[in-house]
Parts: structure tokens; sequence; C-alpha cells
């Protein structure tokens, strides 16, 4: 048992001595939009915060796209099979459409606000 123990931890030295070599040649982090003054840290948090929220906004955009796109596709279906009528796979389109550009817009108005 303490032979297989030494051999572990040779294994393990063997390997952060690798993993060191390996971090040395990792690139150096993207400063966040707002641009901080050197050894300003809170404003480098706030700035990745924002950056984080105008992500998480657009995640939630591209997300409302494809619901309803999904929504879209299933009432168009149910239209070729006659169980809905077309009319109502128009109003969804025209609906789905302004639902998009208000959330567009939305996410344009707080991205200037954050």
């Amino acid at each position: 048992m303490k032979h297989i123990k030494k051999q572990m931890a040779a294994m393990g030295l063997l390997g952060m001595t690798a993993a060191q070599s390996l971090w040395a040649a990792l690139p150096t982090p993207v400063a966040p939009s707002t641009a901080p003054a050197a050894g300003d840290w809170i404003a480098l948090i706030k700035g990745y915060i924002k950056d984080g929220g105008l992500v998480l906004g657009l995640a939630i955009a591209v997300l409302g796209f494809l619901w309803i796109a999904y929504l879209g596709f299933a009432k168009f279906n149910e239209a070729r099979q006659g169980k809905a009528e077309w009319a109502e796979v128009g109003v969804l389109g025209i609906v789905g459409a302004i639902v998009l550009i208000f959330a567009s817009y939305l996410l344009t108005e707080a991205a200037g606000v954050i």
C-alpha cells in the first residue's frame, strides 16, 4: 500500500510540473468593455458583471427567438394537418415579430443603462 502511495505522489508531482509549463502559455484575459484604470479592481469587477449581464440578455433574446420559431413551426404543422386555421399562423407570425422587436428594444435600452 505504501508503494502505491509513493507512486501516486510521484505521478502527482510529475503532473504538477507538467501543468505549470502549460499555464505559462495561457493568454492574458480580455479587459471588460468599460476599460477600467490599472489596479482598479472594483471597476474591473463591475465591468465584467456588466458584460456578463449583456451576454445573459442576449442569451435570453436568443431563447425567445427560438421559442417563437418553435411555436411558429408547430402552428404551421397544425394548419397543414387541418387542426388550426391559417390565420392563426399569420397572427402568430405578426405577434411573434412584435414581441421580438420589443425584446430587442428593451435589451438595447438596458445595455445603455447598465
